[in-house]
């Protein structure tokens, strides 16, 4: 890596890259970017890099997943609390499906940018540029909200450290106290249609729980039962900005990307000689890339050697992204690469973004049914190919959304008109996303 600094991607080509027409105002900005505390610190990257080694060997299972995009507009303290707690929730139904440990990363704290298929956006007989994310521009469909502007930078950094502040003290304070995120799921079970072997896995939990108290095992006496590890991830899309928050770590040497625990790469920009992949490999965090239909045996092969040359455990994980009808086609070739190479890595499902389709009314939507087929297919290929299917990766909220159809919400293509607020993509309600940790965890059984 000695030809590598946090500024060698410039040299590379990049895609997804904003059009800024203040030069001197991007360069301005990032200069002071470059000024501003870490929001995250090497060691908490080391401690999730040692924790997804555990995931990579078997040892543990990795639940990622939060917003599609953060929005400036929903930066409230309730939507991040209501955000953890179905968060935790599931993880807590997870580790009793598993009987493992599962490793909390949240799309959260700085997933900002969005890759678009196109520059520009037209309604009618207007053409804009297309709408990137919060941190580059802004979502109203008018000439000045869609002009990119680099300010918009530090105001996702600003947010980001408030968010990171809350979340520290939710995961250390007793929020995420094991019988409080307990009895969440028990009112869940109470509002719902809950089908009677969601309530046997609830149940058993309540078992474990009473157990652990009659021994004299309770959250006053073993902090682990009412603290959290919980880290942060996004896709490192604006590289300018992650280039300014790369910072030497004092005690290693090391380069680290402070913006978040873990950061990855993109479908669309995880060409091995471009400019993502550059920087990437380059820093200490973990990292991921997702895996789409057109990755190939060559690709994959490529990016392993430039982002893991010394396959180190944890140091990558693979987010597979294919529909729930197209997983049997294209993961197993990928993994046979994998064990071919003889390589470590992580291996994740994203359920969510193979499976968006367009509903009559014109919104964009998901259906649980196919989000749940991939997550099953997943499984089922790693099971017959023996590997570990590691962890699951969706796009999610606390709020009662309705974006995705199905589910015990029973949200309808008729209905996705009555709570449909996502900046982006659509996003799995709280009841439909801890429906499906239980689906899930009823995967990961023995």
């Amino acid at each position: 890596m000695s030809n590598w600094s946090p500024n060698s991607w410039r040299q590379k080509p990049v895609l997804q890259v904003p059009n800024y027409p203040d030069a001197q105002a991007l360069k301005a900005t990032e200069a002071k970017l470059a000024k501003f505390p870490p929001l995250v610190f090497a060691g908490e990257a080391r401690s999730l890099l040692s924790d997804l080694a555990d995931v990579a060997h078997g040892k543990a299972f990795l639940l990622q997943g939060g917003d599609c995009a953060e929005s400036f507009a929903e930066h409230e303290a309730n939507h991040i609390r209501d955000f953890f707690q179905v968060f935790l929730q599931m993880a807590v139904v997870l580790t009793h499906g598993a009987s493992k440990p599962v490793v909390k990363v949240g799309r959260v704290a700085g997933q900002f940018a969005k890759p678009r298929s196109a520059d520009t956006e037209t309604i009618g007989e207007i053409e804009l540029p297309s709408y990137r994310g919060d941190i580059i521009n802004g979502i109203d469909f008018n000439a000045e909200q869609r002009v990119p502007d680099p300010h918009r930078m530090v105001m996702a950094y600003r947010q980001s450290a408030a968010t990171l502040n809350l979340l520290r003290a939710f995961a250390s304070g007793g929020f995420a106290d094991l019988a409080r995120v307990h009895e969440w799921t028990t009112s869940f079970m109470d509002g719902e249609n809950i089908s009677p072997r969601y309530e046997e896995t609830a149940n058993k939990i309540e078992d474990a729980i009473s157990f652990m108290a009659a021994m004299g095992i309770n959250s006053d006496n073993t902090p682990a039962l009412r603290r959290t590890r919980f880290y942060t991830s996004h896709e490192a899309l604006l590289l300018g900005y992650e280039e300014a928050l790369t910072r030497e770590d004092s005690i290693s040497k090391d380069w680290y990307a402070t913006s978040g625990h873990m950061l990855w790469i993109g479908d669309r920009t995880r060409q091995p000689d471009g400019a993502h992949v550059e920087y990437f490999s380059g820093i200490g965090n973990p990292i991921g890339v997702k895996c789409g239909p057109t990755m190939t045996r060559d690709d994959l092969l490529a990016l392993m050697d430039k982002l893991n040359p010394q396959d180190e455990a944890g140091r990558l994980t693979l987010i597979a992204r294919f529909g729930d009808d197209k997983v049997k086609d294209y993961l197993p070739q990928l993994i046979e690469t994998v064990k071919e190479a003889g390589r470590t890595v992580v291996w994740c499902c994203d359920p969510m973004h193979g499976n968006t389709i367009k509903a009559s009314s014109g919104y964009k939507t998901r259906p649980f049914d196919k989000v749940l087929g991939e997550v099953k297919s997943f499984f089922e290929v790693h099971r017959q190919m023996g590997t570990y299917a590691g962890g699951v990766h969706f796009e999610m909220t606390g709020d009662d959304v309705t974006e995705c159809v199905g589910g015990v919400s029973a949200v309808t293509e008729a209905s996705l008109s009555d709570r449909y607020h996502t900046h982006c993509d659509p996003r799995l309600n709280a009841s439909q996303a801890l429906e499906l940790a239980f689906l899930v965890a009823e995967e990961m059984r023995p």
